[in-house]
């Protein structure tokens, strides 16, 4: 019974396991964010996560398997939009406009996944899976709203920050919806398109670098042992599981779906929060947690 239910909702528990990494993974990053650029920070944790996921796949033989070209490039493309721009754009808004404000703006990813997927890929969800999507969207927002109240930012900055959120979410979405396309109905391991994604979305990085000017002052911070020891730590656990088990989730389950529970990391911060400084939580935030999960219990139960 166990085993048919894992099989039978492997692509959503995927994405909630990813959301729960990304919620522990996004409460560190906001402090290295402090000390190393958005830029940097999302080259370097893609770099160890491709060398963890070449030795991986080294030691199960599947390094180099056989894909139709479609699916490479599909993969490729998925990993420059969403990877190489849209997490990078990510970075940059949380600096810009703070976590509550990027994260609402962020939920939006789901809903446009869902519409991406309908149109390209013909992929239909049921009443109660639309519904389900709102649902858990609507509730996160509610909590993320309540959770934390950022300081006040320049006009500039607000602006700048919003157009860099809805981009990141414009990105992931789109990104979500090629590796859908690639991995439904195909033989392709998701550890595999994970590297093929983050090859792509660093090759993009590196260019983009090779364009700025980047002063030794700002690879200052990366010479603190402790701060490299935090961001491989990180980026093993939110880029190498994390996107891994994002890829898991694609190829499952609807890119909609997939999508929406793996934005549920915010509902992860509260447990952390209350277990790290023994936070109080408010009315406000059980009803927005609740909200969500009644719609993480529609995605499943569609």
């Amino acid at each position: 019974m166990t085993t048919t239910l894992l099989t039978t909702y492997r692509g959503e528990l995927a994405a909630v396991a990813a959301a729960f990494i990304w919620a522990v993974a996004s409460v560190i990053y906001t402090g290295v964010g402090r000390q190393v650029s958005p830029l940097m920070l999302n080259l370097l944790k893609g770099l160890i996560a491709i060398a963890l996921l070449i030795v991986t796949l080294v030691f199960s033989g599947n390094l180099l398997p056989r894909v139709s070209p479609t699916s490479l490039n599909l993969l490729l493309l998925s990993g420059a939009i969403g990877i190489g721009f849209g997490d990078t754009a990510y970075f940059a808004a949380l600096n810009c406009i703070g976590p509550r404000r990027t994260l609402v703006i962020e939920s939006l990813a789901p809903p446009l996944a869902a519409v991406l997927a309908l149109m390209f890929l013909g992929e239909q969800l049921p009443l109660s899976g639309w519904l389900g999507i709102v649902l858990t969207v609507f509730g996160v927002t509610w909590v993320v709203l309540e959770r934390t109240s950022d300081a006040v930012t320049p006009e500039v900055q607000t602006t700048k920050g919003i157009g860099l959120s809805l981009f990141a979410a414009i990105a992931q979405a789109s990104g979500a919806v090629m590796s859908r396309a690639a991995l439904e109905n195909t033989d392709i391991d998701p550890l595999w398109s994970t590297l093929v994604r983050l090859v792509a979305g660093v090759l993009v990085l590196l260019i983009w670098l090779g364009f700025q000017r980047t002063s030794p002052r700002s690879l200052t911070a990366l010479r603190s042992p402790k701060l490299l020891l935090i961001i491989t730590g990180t980026a093993f656990a939110s880029t190498y599981l994390g996107i891994w088990l994002q890829q898991i989730s694609l190829k499952y389950a609807p890119a909609g779906i997939a999508q929406a529970l793996s934005a549920t990391s915010p509902l992860f911060v509260i447990p952390i929060a209350i277990a790290a400084t023994g936070e109080k939580v408010s009315t406000r935030a059980i009803v927005g947690v609740l909200v969500a999960l009644s719609g993480i219990w529609l995605l499943f139960s569609r």
